[in-house]
C-alpha cells in the first residue's frame, strides 16, 4: 500500500504556517531536504507540495478532476475577492470564462494600447521629474490606472488613487493581515463598482465593464449584478499585482546585466529605424499617437508585435521570478502521485518557482538568460508544463495577452528613451507576500537618456 509523503506537520493546528508565509525559501529549503513531493501542514490543513513539470501537468492539465480551485485557497479570499472566476468550477467556470473573453482578446486588446500609451506617458514624465523613487510602488499605481480606466473607464484620479490604496488594504487581508480593515476596504470598492456598473447600464462605453455587461450566454442570459461585481473585482485584482511585480523584476535585472539592456536598446532603436521611411513617405499604419518624444516616431502595433528579444526577457523573468511561488488546489478524491498516495480534503500546492528552476529543463536555472528563449534553445518547449507562470492546461490565466502586451508597451518606452540605476542601501531579496517582489521595492535613479 502506498504511504504519506516525507515531510514535517510542524506545531498543532498551524503547522508551518509561519515558515511559509515568512521565510521566501520555504519549499525550496523542504524540496531540496525531501525531493519534488513533500508533506506538512498550513492554515490548519493538512498539507502536499509537489514541484516538477510533471507535477504541474498532473495538477493542471490530466488529473484536473482530483483537484478544486475553491478549497485550494484560504477563507479570506473567497470573503475577499467574492465568488469571482478565481474560484468557480465546471460549467459555472466555462459559462462566465467564455463571456469575460471578449474583454481579453483580438479587437479589444487593440483598443487598449492607446490608453495604456497614455497613461505610461504621464509616469514617464512624473518619474522624469522626481528622478528617485521606489519603483515597485510606482509600477503598481501605474497599472492600476491603466486597468481602472480600462476595466472601468475610470480616469486616473482622486478616486482611482483612493481606489488603488484600498485594493491595498484588501490585498494585505488576503493573507490574514489586517482582515477587518480589508473587508471594510471590500465593502467601499464593492460600492464603487455598484455605482459604475449601473451608469454603464445605461451609458455603454468601450471599456471591459461595458463589454461585460453586454455579454451573453448561449440561452442569452447575461450576469447579475453580483456577478458583475465579483467579475469586475478580480479584474482590478489581477489586472495590475502581478504585472507590478514583474515590471519591477525586468528593470532590476536590466539594471544587473547592461549588455542585456543594450542589446535590449539595440532592437528598439531598430524598430524606430524601419519606422521613420514609412513615416516620411505617409504610409504608416495603425500608429498609436504619443507625446513622449516629439522627436521619436510613434509606437506602432506592428512594433509590439516584433520584440523578439524584449519577448525573451518577459519570459525569463516570468520563469525566474514569478509574481505567485505556487498554486492551491483542495484535492476532492485521493490520487497517488510517484508512489505515494494522497488522500481526500488535503491541501495540494504545486511550486511555480521551483518548476521554472528545474536543471532537468533549464541549463543554469539561477541565472537570468533570455536566450534561454531563442528560437535557437526554447528550453521551455522541450518539456511541457515546464513555464507556469500564468498557469496552464484549460484554465490557464485570461489575461495573459493583457499583461504581455502592457508590459511591452511599458518597457519599450523606458528602453527607447530613458535610463536607470539601482541606488545603494537597499535589500533586493525576494518577499512572498502578497507578490514575489525584491524587500525594499527597487528604489532606482531615473533620467531621459542623452540624444
Amino acid at each position: 500500500m502506498a504511504s504519506l509523503p516525507p515531510g514535517n506537520m510542524g506545531f498543532p493546528l498551524i503547522g508551518e504556517t509561519l515558515q511559509l508565509l515568512f521565510d521566501p525559501n520555504f519549499a525550496i529549503k523542504r524540496f531540496q531536504k525531501y525531493g519534488p513531493i513533500f508533506k506538512t501542514r498550513i492554515l490548519g490543513k493538512r498539507a502536499v507540495f509537489m514541484s516538477g513539470p510533471e507535477a504541474a501537468e498532473f495538477i493542471l492539465s490530466s488529473h484536473m478532476d482530483c483537484f478544486t480551485w475553491r478549497d485550494g485557497w484560504p477563507e479570506t479570499f473567497k470573503v475577499l475577492l467574492g465568488q469571482s472566476l478565481f474560484v468557480q468550477e465546471g460549467d459555472e467556470h466555462r459559462r462566465n470564462r467564455k463571456l469575460m473573453m471578449p474583454a481579453f482578446h483580438g479587437p479589444a486588446l487593440a483598443r487598449y494600447v492607446a490608453t495604456m500609451t497614455t497613461i505610461t506617458e504621464s509616469y514617464l514624465k512624473r518619474w522624469e521629474e522626481k528622478r528617485e523613487f521606489i519603483w515597485y510602488s510606482e509600477f503598481k499605481q501605474l497599472t492600476f490606472d491603466i486597468a481602472s480606466q480600462i476595466f472601468l473607464g475610470s480616469h486616473p484620479g482622486e478616486d482611482t488613487a483612493r481606489l488603488s490604496q484600498l485594493f491595498t488594504t484588501l490585498t494585505n487581508g488576503l493573507f490574514g493581515l489586517g482582515l477587518r480593515k480589508a473587508i471594510a476596504a471590500r465593502n467601499e470598492i464593492l460600492d464603487h463598482l455598484t455605482q459604475v456598473i449601473r451608469d454603464r447600464q445605461t451609458r455603454p462605453t468601450n471599456d471591459a465593464l461595458s463589454l461585460l455587461i453586454q455579454a451573453r450566454d448561449e440561452n442569452g442570459d447575461s450576469l447579475s449584478l453580483e456577478e458583475i461585481r465579483a467579475q469586475a473585482m478580480l479584474l482590478l485584482f489581477a489586472g495590475h499585482e502581478t504585472t507590478t511585480a514583474m515590471l519591477t523584476w525586468i528593470c532590476l535585472e536590466l539594471a544587473r546585466h547592461p549588455e542585456m539592456l543594450e542589446r535590449a536598446r539595440i532592437e528598439q532603436s531598430r524598430l524606430l529605424q524601419q519606422t521613420i521611411t514609412p513615416m516620411q513617405t505617409g504610409r504608416t499604419q495603425n500608429i498609436i499617437p504619443t507625446s513622449v518624444s516629439p522627436t521619436r516616431p510613434c509606437l506602432t502595433l506592428e512594433q509590439l508585435g516584433n520584440m523578439p528579444y524584449l519577448e525573451q526577457i518577459l519570459s525569463e523573468t516570468e520563469r525566474l521570478h514569478p509574481p505567485v511561488a505556487g498554486g492551491f488546489r483542495g484535492a476532492v478524491k485521493p490520487f497517488e502521485f510517484r508512489g505515494y498516495q494522497i488522500p481526500a480534503g488535503w491541501l495540494v500546492q504545486y511550486s511555480i518557482l521551483q518548476t521554472q528552476r528545474s536543471p532537468e529543463v533549464y541549463t543554469h536555472p539561477e541565472q537570468f538568460d533570455p536566450d534561454r528563449f531563442s528560437p535557437e534553445r526554447q528550453e521551455s518547449k522541450q518539456t511541457p508544463f515546464s513555464l507556469i507562470g500564468f498557469g496552464g492546461g484549460p484554465r490557464i490565466c485570461l489575461g495573459i495577452a493583457f499583461a504581455k502586451l502592457e508590459m511591452k508597451v511599458v518597457m519599450a518606452y523606458l528602453l527607447r528613451d530613458y535610463v536607470w540605476e539601482l541606488l545603494p542601501a537597499q535589500s533586493l531579496e525576494p518577499v512572498i507576500v502578497p507578490t514575489r517582489r525584491p524587500k525594499d521595492g527597487l528604489k532606482v535613479r531615473f533620467g531621459r537618456r542623452p540624444i
